[in-house]
């Protein structure tokens, strides 16, 4: 079992380029932290949030100005094993975690149609109402660069629409707070790496609805469109290896003259309104 402080040296020396830097590169390309923030980092306890907490000390220890940080447990109705993991990967990481409880799993259980939707909106409620509770302004999730890939195409393939999964955004319900993902140039087999290295075990889903499967869902046994999307952007980098990352830049040249429509702001905006007064030419 490796100790705190290995870790951490593994942040500043082998996984520095990597993970430290990109996500220091994302706090500044997305205008993300500022002096006398204080940011909930949400920890569900895998892989990824974990190395969200373990950044953000470390940013903590070369801050060039002051913020403040709160990690922010919810135990949605986790089995007794899964909170055990969490509390125990806090401890050996030595991440102040402060866990509440919320009964979310008993709530959405029984619903047959999008659990997984309405679960996540009510996880971010609370999590947002805890934050500020603790005078926090901002919540930051442990989103990765391949997160964002995978719902472009999500988007896309199943939801007829583009978009993306934003850096940042305004809370619509709680005014005044803000959702951050500084994870967001980070890619998932650096973490997976630095996760093996340092010879981590985190849950890999405490879902009551997906918790029984044989396989956990990251080694590609779940039939979900987000596994899906996964495989095909394998397929896909195999012929193209910049596949990924044009993915992930298109939605940066999106070129509003040559689409049908576009929504801003829920009103939609049609290329016919200024068609014959812009004379678009070929």
């Amino acid at each position: 079992m490796p100790t705190n402080a290995e870790i951490e040296q593994s942040l500043r020396k082998k996984f520095k380029k990597p993970l430290f830097s990109k996500f220091a590169k994302a706090l500044n390309t997305y205008d993300l932290l500022h002096e006398g923030d204080r940011v909930a980092v949400c920890i569900s306890g895998g892989k990824d949030s974990m190395l969200l907490a373990k950044l953000f000390q470390e940013l903590k220890r070369h801050r060039k100005f002051e913020f403040g940080l709160e990690f922010l447990v919810m135990d949605p109705g986790y089995h007794e094993k899964n909170r055990a993991m969490i509390e125990k990967n806090a401890a050996l990481m030595d991440i102040p975690v402060t866990i509440f409880q919320s009964e979310i799993f008993d709530s959405v259980y029984g619903i047959e149609k999008n659990p997984c939707y309405l679960c996540a909106r009510m996880r971010r409620g609370y999590l947002y109402a805890k934050a500020r509770e603790l005078g926090c302004n901002k919540i930051a999730l442990g989103h990765h660069y391949d997160d964002v890939i995978e719902t472009i195409l999500m988007g896309m393939l199943y939801g007829a629409q583009v978009q993306t999964m934003m850096p940042k955004l305004h809370s619509t319900n709680f005014a005044g707070m803000e959702l951050i993902r500084p994870m967001y140039l980070i890619r998932e087999d650096d973490i997976r790496h630095w996760r093996d290295y340092n010879g981590l075990t985190f849950l890999q889903c405490a879902c009551r609805f997906t918790e029984n499967l044989a396989k956990p869902a990251e080694q590609g046994q779940s039939d979900s469109a987000r596994i899906e999307v996964k495989k095909l952007i394998a397929q896909l980098k195999e012929k193209n290896p910049f596949v990924e990352a044009n993915i992930f830049k298109s939605v940066e040249n999106v070129n509003v003259n040559t689409v049908i429509a576009y929504k801003k702001d829920g009103v939609t905006h049609h290329f016919l309104d200024h068609y014959d007064g812009d004379q678009t030419t070929c």
